[in-house]
């Protein structure tokens, strides 16, 4: 089941991401700790609480019958008009290759067109690129993000 996060969930929430990044995303940190430790603090309760209380952005969550396995964000802050982001994107490790990932980042497309986005942006990892162009996202040419190296990748979404 996808649905929206609860403020009650966020110490849950960082755990999955944490243990997503450190698990899952090798290509991207190369097991550095220091590479790592700042993923993982910038996916703190205190910073998904500052999404999931921001009126321009959202927070969902993947929950089959086993608990929490995957958590999504989007936002629309400082996109152009009929733009929209996804902002993050995690899956627990026993989540992976079950269809949760694919199952929440559909949600997070539809939620960005029910609020009039048309298009969507995102800034893939090395680990993570493989999946989104296999759910239709293509390249684009703005230009990596931040301390980590990604993929800009952009996906129509009508």
């Amino acid at each position: 089941m996808i649905r929206p996060a609860r403020s009650e969930e966020l110490t849950v929430l960082s755990e999955v991401i944490g243990a997503s990044i450190t698990a899952l995303c090798r290509a991207d940190h190369r097991d550095d700790p220091e590479r790592i430790r700042p993923w993982v603090a910038s996916n703190s309760p205190m910073t998904l609480n500052s999404i999931l209380h921001d009126p321009a952005q959202r927070l969902f969550v993947a929950e089959p019958e086993t608990g929490i396995v995957a958590v999504g964000g989007i936002d629309w802050r400082h996109q152009p008009d009929g733009q929209g982001r996804i902002r993050l994107l995690f899956a627990a490790p026993e989540a992976q290759g079950k269809g949760c990932g694919r199952a929440l980042l559909a949600a997070l497309e539809e939620e960005l067109r029910a609020h009039g986005r048309v298009e969507a942006r995102l800034t893939a990892t090395n680990t993570a690129l493989a999946f989104y162009r296999s759910q239709g996202w293509q390249m684009d040419d703005r230009g990596g993000g931040g301390w980590l190296l990604g993929h800009p990748l952009r996906k129509r979404l009508i």
